[in-house]
């Protein structure tokens, strides 16, 4: 059971922010006291205080070496089974060397040597309230990852006292991470942004890693010249205006990124397969959803062995063992459409797979229900926003400075959004797209 933030273990005063740190001081706090490194295939050696390797060794951390980071894709991009904690250990990494350069260019910083570790642990256990297939399930009534991790911190007397031996807040690193509730102070608000924003590390390692990893080039990104950037400025971070051309890139990237492998055909069907059968379970109250939570890969898929006579799993054995169904049908998503207004939650999408079901019934009458899927992709966000220093001072936002900003998400994002009906293989492609058109038509 999961704890909730408000049953926390213990309530600890919130240590206030009562001077800046100058820049001696952050880099001090950053870097005396590294003398451990972590090995990684992307970044090299990643230096760590001994407190803060121990967080590793947490149980809420070490659950992530079981989750892979792109779930099913390793199916497509056989090399794609880094997991979720490797991913962690890059936007600590990424996350203390964007704070280095701010150091280094501010004689002050309105930052504590408290925050700063807050904002490093922050880094490392941000992704520790993720399960398997957490982001495809967001339409179902499921928590966020982030409120997970935040009662984990705050409900684990072990986990926040291992946070709080690295000279982190533990309080705050949880109000980093949750970005749901209003954050505890000015300082955390501040690290949320550069946590979650448009060059944040968590963006810059996942689209560098997965491209590492499944051996596609298009999410590579030149983090060193990107972090050098940055700068701080009237307490916000900033961008040096001449370096605008990141900003393109790390959009046209995850563009990329999701075209070739995020959204690739065969990704969308693992999952819409998954999300069916989870879908299925939840309606006929086979789980509920306290049972995804903290499950790692293995035990997702155990939980199709508790019911094995139950239909829907087949779903994910199948899954597991590569036998996915195929994409049969495709429009372009249209936010008007009859077929994606008849199909736009679960309930709705439901009462529409049936109606193909029983139109391919004629033909296939051994057809399934829950071989009948269609897959409607989430919008994806492709956000721009971030403040640009220019030579003589002034700060503007990187969606006034050009026509890009102002049209690139809402194309790729639609460029990207397709509709798709996926079935068994046997089905042939005629009779699938027939059936389609009909519900697309009314």
């Amino acid at each position: 059971m999961i704890l909730s933030a408000k049953s926390s273990f213990v309530k600890r005063p919130i240590r206030a922010t009562l001077f800046p740190v100058t820049g001696k001081e952050a880099l001090a706090a950053l870097s005396i006291g590294y003398v451990h490194s972590v090995k990684d295939p992307l970044w090299g050696n990643i230096p760590m205080t001994a407190e803060m390797k121990a967080l590793l060794d947490t149980d809420e951390v070490e659950k992530l070496s079981r989750i892979k980071q792109n779930g099913p894709a390793f199916l497509i991009y056989p090399g794609a089974v880094h997991t979720r904690l490797s991913h962690s250990l890059g936007v600590y990494h990424l996350g203390r060397s964007i704070m280095l350069t701010l150091a280094k260019k501010k004689d002050e910083l309105p930052f504590t040597p408290s925050g700063l570790r807050s904002f490093l642990a922050a880094c490392l256990l941000h992704d520790i309230g993720h399960f398997p297939y957490a982001h495809s399930l967001k339409e179902i009534a499921v928590r966020e990852h982030e409120e997970i991790a935040e009662s984990l911190i705050l409900g684990s007397e072990s986990l926040s006292e291992a946070i709080e031996r690295t000279g982190a807040d533990a309080v705050m690193t949880a109000s980093i991470i949750n970005t749901g509730r209003k954050a505890i102070s000015g300082e955390a608000e501040f690290y949320r942004t550069v946590l979650s924003g448009t060059l944040d590390p968590d963006k810059l390692d996942y689209l560098s890693r997965d491209a590492f990893f499944a051996g596609i080039p298009y999410g590579t990104q030149d983090t060193d010249f990107i972090i050098s950037s940055l700068s701080l400025e009237d307490g916000r971070l900033v961008l040096e205006r001449d370096a605008i051309s990141l900003v393109e890139q790390v959009l046209f990237s995850k563009y990329m990124m999701y075209r070739n492998l995020y959204w690739h055909k065969g990704v969308r069907g693992a999952t819409c397969m998954i999300k069916k059968a989870v879908l299925s379970a939840l309606r006929d109250g086979i789980i509920t959803a306290d049972d995804l939570y903290l499950k790692d890969d293995y035990e997702f898929s155990m939980l199709c062995q508790r019911f094995p006579d139950y239909g829907p799993f087949t779903l994910i054995r199948n899954v597991d063992h590569g036998h996915l169904l195929e994409r049969k049908a495709m429009k372009e998503y249209d936010a008007a459409g009859s077929l994606e207004n008849a199909a736009g939650n679960p309930a709705e999408r439901w009462r529409t797979e049936e109606r193909i079901l029983s139109l391919l019934s004629r033909d296939y009458p051994d057809l399934r229900s829950h071989e009948v899927i269609i897959d409607i992709p989430e919008p994806v966000n492709f956000e721009s926003s971030i403040p640009l220093l220019s030579p003589d001072g002034t700060i503007t936002d990187a969606s006034d400075a050009g026509l890009i900003f102002q049209k690139a998400g809402s194309l790729f994002s639609a460029s990207l959004r397709k509709v798709a009906l996926y079935l068994p293989q046997h089905i042939a492609q005629e009779k699938a797209e027939s059936a389609f058109r009909e519900v697309m038509n009314g």
